[in-house]
């Protein structure tokens, strides 16, 4: 969830954070875990092709995710890690108003490996929103960042108590590595 260069790097107003950064670094081998598994990846960024087009945020610099520019593109250590599909969201859950659930329905998942930015914001929204349609949730806390560490560890917290099982990295490549191993996958 928006592992883009707006939220990750420090040239942009709402980039640089250090716990995002080590979520990325954190991501890019769970990925590679899943794609050797033959598991579907889906990431996302938010932007909007018009400044109209964003909705009431409360946030200045989101106005500026606009669709072409470099604050929109995928962290390139994400990138590289070749996610199968990347969607352009605008509100911020990864669910709201785009294909992620279908897709996921189509390739029979049931169940999701939440990463991302902000802890606090997209990422909470998008578990609350994977669970509401019915998939189990995990979300490796390592792998998730947020601006402030009290709100990262908070809404973990709360998210564990109430729709998901927070989990490490590590935990979440072994358990994709042990369904890989049953399912016979190479």
């Amino acid at each position: 969830v928006d592992f883009q260069r707006g939220f990750i790097e420090p040239a942009f107003p709402m980039g640089g954070a250090p716990m995002v950064d080590a979520a990325v670094r954190n991501t890019v081998p769970l990925i590679e875990a899943a794609k050797r598994a033959g598991l579907p990846v889906i990431a996302c960024v938010n932007g909007y092709f018009s400044a109209r087009a964003a909705p009431h945020w409360k946030a200045d610099p989101v106005f500026d995710l606009l669709a072409g520019t470099p604050s929109v593109e995928l962290d390139p250590r994400i990138a590289a890690a070749a996610p199968d599909v990347v969607l352009m969201k605008s509100a911020p859950s990864i669910f709201f108003a785009t294909p992620a659930a279908s897709i996921l329905t189509k390739e029979r998942v049931d169940t999701v490996i939440v990463t991302g930015c902000i802890t606090s914001g997209c990422v909470r929204a998008s578990v609350i929103d994977a669970f509401s349609l019915g998939f189990r949730v995990m979300v490796p806390g390592d792998c998730v960042g947020d601006h402030d560490q009290a709100a990262h560890d908070q809404n973990l917290l709360d998210v564990d108590r109430r729709y998901a099982d927070v989990i490490d990295g590590a935990t979440a490549i072994a358990a994709i590595e042990a369904w890989r191993q049953a399912n016979d996958r190479p």
